[in-house]
């Protein structure tokens, strides 16, 4: 999860759903100024780290933070 957290713009992004609840790809990537294809790589190593999930619809994802896994982060940070 560090190394998932390690970068600023991963930060901003699970900033953004944490502050917003839910979000659409389309609009995480007005989140940033970056190409979408950049944040579709970003938004992936959230995913594989477990921090967020993504439900799709027909045609699109829509995001939200993984607040089981944000919690044991925040636990196991709170015991270093």
């Amino acid at each position: 999860m560090c190394k998932a957290l390690a970068h600023p713009a991963r930060l901003q992004l699970l900033r953004h759903l944490i502050d917003h609840g839910e979000c659409y790809f389309g609009n995480l990537a007005d989140v940033l100024p970056l190409a979408p294809s950049t944040i579709s790589q970003h938004v992936s190593i959230l995913k594989d780290a477990g921090l967020i999930e993504g439900s799709s619809d027909v045609q699109r994802v829509c995001y939200c933070v993984n607040q089981e896994r944000l919690q044991q982060f925040k636990h196991m940070s709170a015991a270093l």
